[in-house]
């Protein structure tokens, strides 16, 4: 494990304890049906892994938002997934670099540790592991000799963590599902989903766009199946509809089973899925927007028994993220606190009505929070106005 820093500032262990506090035992204020701000820390965007490898030497040069690249080390930036650990600190996946496999090629693909800590507002971080492939079981050609994984190989966007320790991660390029051991090590081939491909799967006969592949990745709570949910819809379906795949972890195959996510506007994206119980999902859907163009940041509660018999995954509001309540002015001096990220893409749940949600900060590129500036990431928890009444394997 190298050692790591925070914008210059030396990381400590000892931050873990006081992250253990629990932002959801604070008392909320009634907000009306809304959702309730409990807990605000901050990585800020100049967050490097310390002698590490250089990254961004492909971004020409250009400043983005005060931020001038290359980079003398990697940066722990773009959160596009996450796992709870259970003693107040997270597994956070970082997605493919700069956005695109043409530019990504110096940034190491890497799961990250972090320790958020609501009562300084700062997340440290803590450790973290790279994604390697020692063992060759990627088929064609990878950008590094060492078999480092690359942003200009896989393009990360969801993980889970089963019950054996290893991680199972969502990739776009095929789309794939790519299963990792505890250091980090690929166990397999990537698997690819039958009849969808990306642009970037060397198969060819793409019917899917590019970055559009499996955005969330949700765990069954006996940790027998993963629900693989596609960013972006497939060529010939209707129009906003996203294919949700189950996928059996023993055979290492689909079942065959899948459903229909419908986005409330075809331009919409979502930004991550995760189980709730056997039926139900949390899922973040967004629009394109940030900052003063932000208006559509949402979290759903998704019902795959599909009770209307419309052919889709019934849809709940549980938490509108551009209207939390923030009656202790946790988030800045207002009593409403906005996300207002072009790019939210982490949701877990930390206990039966508190939510804790990332920001992914397409580092140097976004400036959500703040026009010209870099975008911080930023967790958040949040408190719901009802219950979730999740399965209890997923509140321990």
């Amino acid at each position: 494990m190298r050692n790591l820093r925070r914008a210059g500032v030396g990381v400590g262990i000892g931050m873990l304890t006081m992250a253990l506090a629990a932002p959801s035992a604070v008392a909320a204020s009634k907000s009306d049906g809304r959702a309730t701000l409990t807990g605000f820390a901050v990585l800020p965007a100049a967050t490097f892994v310390s002698a590490s490898d250089p990254s961004g030497s492909l971004l020409g040069g250009t400043p983005s938002n005060g931020i001038t690249p290359p980079f003398a080390d990697q940066p722990v930036q773009g959160f596009s997934g996450i796992v709870r650990n259970g003693d107040g600190t997270f597994e956070v996946l970082s997605d493919n670099g700069y956005g695109n496999k043409a530019n990504s090629a110096d940034f190491v693909l890497r799961v990250h540790r972090v320790a958020p800590d609501y009562g300084s507002r700062t997340v440290d971080v803590v450790g973290g592991i790279n994604l390697t492939d020692p063992n060759g079981y990627v088929p064609f050609a990878l950008t590094r000799p060492d078999r480092v994984l690359t942003g200009a190989d896989f393009d990360v966007e969801s993980i889970q963590r089963a019950k054996d320790g290893t991680y199972w991660i969502g990739d776009e390029f095929g789309p794939y599902l790519l299963h990792f051991d505890r250091a980090g090590r690929l166990l397999g081939a990537p698997i690819p989903l039958d009849g969808v491909r990306a642009p970037e799967n060397p198969a060819g006969n793409p019917n899917l766009n590019s970055s559009k592949g499996f955005e969330g990745l949700a765990q069954s709570p006996d940790g027998r199946r993963l629900y693989a949910l596609l960013e972006g819809v497939v060529a010939g379906d209707a129009a906003g509809g996203l294919r949700l795949n189950e996928f059996d972890i023993a055979s290492r195959s689909y079942t065959g089973k899948r459903w229909i996510y419908q986005l409330e506007d075809p331009a919409n994206a979502i930004g991550d899925a995760i189980a709730v119980d056997d039926d139900r999902f949390l899922i973040i859907e967004r629009d394109n927007g940030q900052g003063a163009t932000a208006k559509f940041k949402r979290i759903y509660l998704a019902d795959k028994r599909d009770r209307n018999r419309d052919g889709k995954l019934d849809k709940t509001l549980v938490a509108d993220l551009m209207d939390i309540a923030d009656p202790r002015h946790l988030g800045g001096g207002a009593d409403t606190f906005t996300f207002p990220f072009q790019t939210i893409e982490d949701v877990v749940i930390l206990d039966d009505r508190t939510l804790g949600v990332v920001n992914d900060n397409n580092f140097p590129f976004s400036n959500g929070r703040t026009p010209g500036k870099a975008d911080d990431n930023e967790f958040i928890t949040i408190r719901l106005a009802d219950p979730l009444h999740a399965d209890k394997r997923f509140l321990k």
